[in-house]
């Protein structure tokens, strides 16, 4: 594997990888370093070390932006290091990090099962609910809890002195929204807060392409939409709405299932 790091802010780096289509960030100080959501293996992991080792040698702290497969099964090659999460993510992976792995195992490729079962699950040993700053050799991180999006523990980075901001899955290129444990209702508005108070130039996805912030807003309004029409479907006993829906079928049909579980 031979992903390159992209620059996007001083000192600020993203790599987006071919497995899954995930960025994972990488923040530098002086004598320490950040490194944002840690991939879906040990063996991807050992990857991701070998790769940050390339830019700096320094030790690190974690952050993992969800408590999903994708983002946080590399944690415990880390170790030892501070791992830092929202609450909601530590007790997420706690309590359903075995499924999760169950749930990796029913489709990923045969020659790649004994790659997830001898991964060893590892939660952040740091947390908080709603925002934390970080010294990464002399330089303020911020991580911001806007609200329930994505999942109920979506947290962003925030590297003022980069002008980057890391929106975790909150913001997605390149494919839809995944909407398979999320709050429909709740992610326009998260979306809006994370806009206002951060103004940052440059967004960093989970998945895809680095964005800006119309790229975002845009998003934000799509979201909206959809939680409009998920609400009016389920007032009016409506299903020929999907069509009007700005995502897929397939997309918009889990985003209504997840929409009226909220609402009834």
């Amino acid at each position: 594997m031979n992903e390159p790091w992209q620059e996007v802010g001083d000192r600020v780096f993203v790599r987006r990888h071919e497995s899954v289509d995930l960025n994972v960030g990488l923040v530098v100080g002086d004598g320490h370093c950040l490194v944002f959501d840690t991939r879906m293996s040990h063996r991807e992991a050992t990857d991701l070390i070998a790769a940050v080792r390339r830019i700096t040698p320094d030790p690190w702290t974690v952050v993992n932006s969800h408590a999903h497969w994708d983002h946080f099964f590399g944690n415990a090659m880390f170790l030892p290091a501070e791992i830092w999460g929202h609450a909601g993510c530590a007790e997420e992976i706690r309590s359903g990090g075995e499924a999760q792995r169950a749930s990796v195992l029913g489709f990923v490729a045969e020659e790649r099962r004994a790659e997830i079962e001898e991964i060893d699950l590892v939660a952040p040993d740091h947390t908080f609910t709603d925002r934390a700053t970080l010294d990464i050799g002399g330089r303020a991180v911020h991580l911001r809890y806007f609200g329930r999006g994505h999942t109920d523990n979506d947290i962003v980075l925030h590297v003022p002195d980069a002008g980057v901001v890391f929106a975790g899955d909150l913001v997605e290129e390149g494919a839809p929204p995944a909407f398979g444990d999320s709050y429909p209702l709740d992610w326009p508005a998260t979306m809006s807060a994370m806009l206002a108070a951060l103004p940052e130039p440059v967004i960093v996805p989970g998945h895809g392409a680095v964005v800006d912030r119309a790229f975002a807003q845009g998003q934000r309004d799509e979201l909206a939409e959809v939680a409009a029409l998920a609400s009016r479907a389920h007032a009016e006993g409506l299903r020929d709405l999907i069509g009007r829906f700005p995502y897929p079928e397939d997309v918009a049909r889990q985003a209504i299932e997840r929409a009226f579980e909220q609402l009834d």
